[in-house]
């Protein structure tokens, strides 16, 4: 039996429709985008597959273009501790890129995803030449930093229904997941993974959210009803 092909070996060029899908391309002037857009590319990482690897150097800045990501790392006593979840249009390493250092955390699918991939030197080249494109990683940057303030303060919420309340908003951010829309696709036993609660918790917990009318829960996902409320709502 032939070895499975990896992530790299498996990666493609993207087609018109998932062009579409990068937030930060309409930004770039005709002549940039003519100089990036064949230098992208898009793989289909499965579940068990690794985007990026703690220790690995950085060689690509990625973005989702369908799926659903987990950002992690394991402690020193082996257990796994998930820092966010990363959507469709969520784009992500870029301190990482900037520094060009080795990564500090795991990127894994929690399902079949396609996510694409521009080459860190050519993420190098945008910052030196395109403004528009250092306005979009200025405002993943300022983004992001509250990102990891909000996490710092949901490690220590006891309350599940906070706790899921606060991570949903986290991923209905329209700046840094502008693919996500009014709709997450997401199942509960993600949300349980993303969380750290058991799926039996996290069913209980979004139906008080949609008993409040923050959320409600659709065939395959969840439709936002009030994203400031799930952002300052108490239990």
């Amino acid at each position: 039996m032939a070895p499975e092909r990896s992530v790299y070996q498996r990666r493609r060029a993207p087609t018109e429709a998932e062009l579409q899908m990068i937030p930060w391309l309409h930004l770039l002037r005709p002549q940039e985008r003519l100089e990036i857009v064949p230098q992208l590319v898009v793989s289909d990482p499965q579940v068990g597959d690794y985007v990026c690897r703690v220790g690995r150097p950085v060689t690509y800045w990625f973005g989702v273009i369908s799926g659903l990501l987990k950002m992690s790392s394991d402690n020193e006593s082996g257990q796994t501790m998930t820092f966010t979840g990363v959507p469709p249009g969520g784009w992500f390493g870029e301190g990482t890129a900037l520094k060009r250092e080795v990564y500090r955390y795991n990127i894994q699918p929690l399902r079949p995803s396609v996510v694409a991939g521009l080459p860190l030197e050519t993420f190098h080249w945008l910052i030196d030449h395109s403004l528009g494109f250092n306005r979009f990683i200025m405002q993943q940057l300022n983004e992001r930093l509250g990102q990891f303030i909000a996490a710092r303060e949901l490690d220590r919420m006891t309350n599940p229904e906070l706790r899921l309340a606060r991570h949903l908003a986290t991923l209905f951010n329209p700046v840094l997941f502008s693919g996500v829309g009014e709709v997450l696709r997401i199942t509960q036993q993600e949300l349980a993974y993303l969380v750290g609660l058991s799926r039996q918790r996290v069913n209980e917990a979004l139906r008080v959210l949609e008993a409040r009318e923050l959320i409600r829960i659709e065939y395959g996902g969840l439709r936002i009803l009030d994203l400031q409320g799930l952002r300052t709502a108490s239990f």
